[in-house]
C-alpha cells in the first residue's frame, strides 16, 4: 500500500529517522576555541532533547538526535591543533590581513570547518583563500577569488 494512503499518527509529519548531516571528508582540525564551541553545542543540544523528550515531540526529538550525532562525531574526530608558531608564516590558526586587488583590506583567521564564519572574520583551512595564503609570508600574492590579494599582516 501507498504511503499516500496511510494515516500518519504525527500531524503528517512524518516519523522516518532523518538523514544524518553529512560530515567532510577533510581532517577536522580545530582551534582550542573550535573544541570549546563543539562542547558547548552538545550541552545545548543536550538540554533541549531533555525538553523535547519531556514534551514528547517526536519531531524535535529527530532534529536534535541528528544535530546530537554530527556533533558527537566533531568531537571524537577533532584534533586540536597548537597556536602556530609566530615564524612570518600563515598557518592553521594565523589571523591574515590582505589587500585586495580593489583596494578592500580583509582580515581573517584561518580555522577548522565547523567554526568557519567569512562574515566574522573566520575562514576554514580547506576553503580556497586559506589554501592559497597557507605557507605564504607578508608581501607574498595569493589568489583571492578572481584576482589575487597581497599578505599584509600575519598575526
Amino acid at each position: 500500500m501507498s504511503r499516500a494512503f496511510v494515516k500518519d499518527d504525527d500531524g503528517g509529519q512524518g516519523a522516518e529517522d532523518l538523514p544524518d548531516r553529512l560530515i567532510s571528508e577533510h581532517r577536522n582540525l580545530v582551534t582550542a576555541e573550535g573544541l570549546a564551541q563543539i562542547e558547548d553545542e552538545i550541552g545545548r543540544l543536550q538540554a533541549h532533547y531533555a525538553e523535547a523528550q519531556s514534551s514528547a515531540d517526536r519531531i524535535a526529538l529527530q532534529k536534535i538526535a541528528r544535530d546530537l550525532r554530527y556533533w558527537t562525531a566533531r568531537r571524537s574526530s577533532a584534533e586540536v591543533q597548537e597556536v602556530a608558531v609566530k615564524d612570518g608564516t600563515v598557518h592553521f590558526g594565523s589571523k591574515v590581513t590582505i589587500l585586495r586587488a580593489d583596494g578592500r583590506k580583509q582580515t581573517y583567521r584561518i580555522v577548522g570547518e565547523d567554526e568557519a564564519n567569512p562574515a566574522k572574520g573566520t575562514i576554514s583551512y580547506v576553503s580556497p583563500l586559506a589554501q592559497a595564503l597557507l605557507g605564504r609570508k607578508v608581501g607574498d600574492e595569493a589568489q583571492a577569488g578572481a584576482s589575487t590579494a597581497e599578505i599584509e599582516k600575519i598575526v
